[in-house]
């Protein structure tokens, strides 16, 4: 099981939530960990043990290379793949998420391969009823992530990477669609409105996302391929709305890409009968 640590506040304060430290384990190789852990450090690099021919650490990868994004209630579970090499192959790892404002999530595995480590970790924007660790996202958690990984080897060697890879952890959105008069006459004016949301993880709820271009794309019938005819910005409220002609029978909706703490949406096609 994943444990996450609170985000600590502007002030450097934990917020009255409970931090994790990391997995106590081997005391001089968590000693050595703590220290490192205490500074906010994410460019690659490693610190070993002092046997001879210590393990490597070669790349991370995160949710199979996607971003993490998160909604309001359910549990995100992903993997981290820790890879590397040893002559004595690898044989357990502890991995810490570090957050942009100083929390973290750690867990550990053992290795299911001599070059490879995974572990899984759970995460929710609300706390857990009655969890060990009640902390929980806040929006100010969204973005960029980094990895640490601490690496041991089954000869006793060890190796920590600090910052060995990063990780987009995203705030879920989505967008409705509605395209009306239907049917329509041919040639003519179709008003296309929709709203965009994304969650909010200070308040467990959906609100309006304002600002944010959005891309309007038709499919008529007879294809399988959207094109993109339009771009419209949502409101204050995340409003969406813009007019286009009705040359043919298909369907239409609006395409969210994301943003550095959000992640994308689509809205389901709505399908527009358009009579000559």
């Amino acid at each position: 099981m994943s444990r996450s640590a609170a985000p600590l506040s502007d002030d450097g304060q934990n917020s009255g939530r409970r931090p994790v430290g990391h997995a106590a384990r081997r005391g001089a190789v968590v000693g050595a960990v703590a220290v490192l852990l205490a500074g906010v450090a994410t460019s690659a690099g490693a610190a070993s043990g002092t046997t001879p021919g210590d393990p490597v650490v070669t790349g991370v990868t995160v949710n199979s290379g996607r971003d993490v994004i998160v909604g309001i209630s359910r549990y995100v579970v992903f993997p981290v793949t820790v890879t590397g090499s040893d002559d004595s192959g690898l044989s357990f790892v502890d991995v810490d998420l570090k957050g942009p404002r100083g929390g973290f999530y750690t867990n550990d595995a053992f290795c299911e391969t001599a070059t490879a480590c995974t572990t899984v970790f759970s995460v929710k924007a609300p706390p857990a009823p009655g969890g060990d660790d009640p902390v929980d996202l806040a929006n100010a958690d969204a973005g960029t992530w980094s990895v640490d990984a601490l690496v041991d080897a089954n000869d006793g060697g060890w190796v920590f990477a600090p910052g060995v890879g990063t990780f987009g952890l995203k705030r879920a959105a989505r967008v409705t669609v509605d395209a009306s008069p239907e049917p329509v006459a041919k040639g003519a004016t179709l008003t296309v409105t929709g709203k965009l949301v994304r969650a909010n993880w200070d308040t467990y709820r959906y609100a309006g996302y304002a600002g944010r271009s959005v891309k309007l794309q038709f499919r008529p019938k007879d294809s399988s391929t959207y094109t993109t005819v339009a771009t419209a910005t949502t409101s204050s409220t995340g409003a969406l709305r813009t007019k286009v002609k009705a040359v043919r029978d298909g369907y239409w909706r609006w395409n969210f890409t994301g943003t550095g703490t959000t992640g994308p949406a689509k809205a389901a096609g709505d399908y527009v009968d358009v009579r000559p």
